[in-house]
């Protein structure tokens, strides 16, 4: 063998060395990430039997759902992810999952709004250990042009996660009680963060990146300084912002809105939506990132122009949805804009990665995620669930209808931003 030869052979046996690393840690971050949407879209299919036992108002389950999980989550995002840019990446995501797991099954154990409102708070402050640390990871997995791609494959943990949360919520509503549903994900979570820290290996920062790495985690001041500089990264904080408030209103409402408006029995919410929310979601998320990784290769100004055609097509497609009379009819065109609401997701997240350096990208991405949490899950349920509160004495069980209508206002305020933005793109890549 010539020395050629071997060079080129020990070449080979890195490049698939390095291909399985990936993989390996793709495969267990999305499964990681899926228990974390299990958690969260669990509350949001179980919602009807848990209100009728603990009769609770439309309000106060859009702060369980919103509020209660993304100001705890929001508040410790920043922070942990200041940990990840720091230490071991893999072990802080195997730690967090522990918590928010233990805090999920410990939901199936409440008696009162307080309880699940504190358990919920607990829920959130784990999840925010997830996936901030496990973007910045597969940052240093994957190079910069692959990034969309990989993130939204990875971030189709949210979709799959409400098709399994969905299907199983509602067939454990209808078997062994909703208490048991919370204990059961709770302790599936426990057992994967083990194999988690045992399978995938720590990246060194900035492998993947023709720059130079930094040296030092930057202090917060100068990761906040970035969106502040950079107008392409504050735009993709306010259109993210807002497209995240109408997606997350839509997702934690819909289930009840095709249940208790449009009579949709829970049988078929196992059977009909939560495929038709996985698939959809899933489209949108990785059809996003695919385009993004294909489009921008010719002009950066993919990551803008995508997101705001998705939500152009979002608007009309929902409202149609919403006007129908059948659940039927109403799932049916809701495939569209559950979609379409998705789009965003990826290129924002690959957008932020790609603009910062290695030593701040899990700050940078727990920052925008502030944006998603606070504005989005935060506020976008609780608003939705406002509404229909203050709607219901004039409109009864069609009030989910008009307050689900009053969120397309915001969509379409996404939808300027986003396009706003693509004017900067070019510039900002260019530095």
């Amino acid at each position: 063998m010539t020395e050629a030869t071997a060079v080129s052979s020990g070449a080979a046996a890195s490049d698939s060395g390095l291909a399985l690393r990936r993989n390996v840690a793709l495969v267990m971050l999305f499964i990681v990430g899926t228990i974390n949407f299990v958690d969260r879209q669990l509350l949001s299919v179980l919602v009807e039997p848990i209100r009728a036992e603990m009769n609770f108002s439309d309000t106060q389950f859009g702060l369980l759902t919103g509020l209660a999980f993304a100001l705890f989550y929001a508040a410790m995002g920043v922070p942990v992810a200041m940990i990840a840019d720091r230490w071991n990446r893999i072990r802080l995501i195997g730690i967090a999952c522990v918590v928010w797991s233990g805090f999920t099954a410990a939901c199936g154990l409440v008696s009162t709004f307080w309880q699940l409102a504190l358990m919920r708070f607990g829920v959130g402050a784990g999840e925010a250990g997830g996936t901030a640390p496990s973007l910045s990871v597969l940052a240093d997995y994957y190079p910069p042009a692959q990034r969309p791609l990989a993130i939204g494959l990875f971030t189709c943990n949210g979709p799959f996660g409400v098709f399994v949360g969905a299907a199983f919520g509602a067939w454990a509503a209808a078997n062994i009680g909703w208490r048991n549903a919370f204990v059961v994900i709770g302790i599936v979570g426990i057992l994967i963060a083990p194999l988690l820290i045992w399978l995938v290996r720590e990246p060194a920062r900035g492998a993947m990146d023709t720059h130079k790495p930094a040296d030092k985690a930057l202090p917060f001041g100068q990761s906040l300084a970035m969106f502040v500089r950079r107008p392409s990264l504050r735009m993709v904080m306010i259109g993210s912002g807002l497209a995240a408030f109408v997606s997350y209103g839509m997702l934690n409402w819909i289930p009840a809105f095709l249940m208790r408006t449009q009579k949709m029995p829970l049988e078929a919410m196992a059977t009909w939506f939560a495929p038709a929310a996985g698939i959809t979601f899933g489209i949108g998320i990785l059809g996003g990132g695919w385009l993004v990784s294909h489009r921008a290769k010719r002009s950066a100004r993919a990551y803008g122009t995508i997101p705001a055609c998705a939500t152009a097509v979002l608007v009309p497609t929902f409202i149609a949805a919403l006007l129908v009379d059948t659940w039927q009819a109403s799932l049916a065109l809701m495939l569209i804009p559950m979609a379409a609401c998705t789009a965003y997701i990826a290129p924002a997240l690959a957008l932020v990665q790609n603009l910062t350096p290695p030593r701040s990208r899990a700050t940078a991405a727990a920052l925008l995620m502030l944006m998603f949490n606070i504005v989005g899950l935060g506020l976008g349920p609780l608003f939705a669930g406002m509404v229909s509160d203050v709607l219901r004495p004039q409109f009864g069980d069609a009030s989910l209808r008009w307050a689900l209508m009053a969120l397309m206002p915001f969509a379409a305020a996404a939808g300027i931003a986003q396009f706003a933005m693509t004017r900067h793109l070019d510039n900002d890549f260019a530095e």
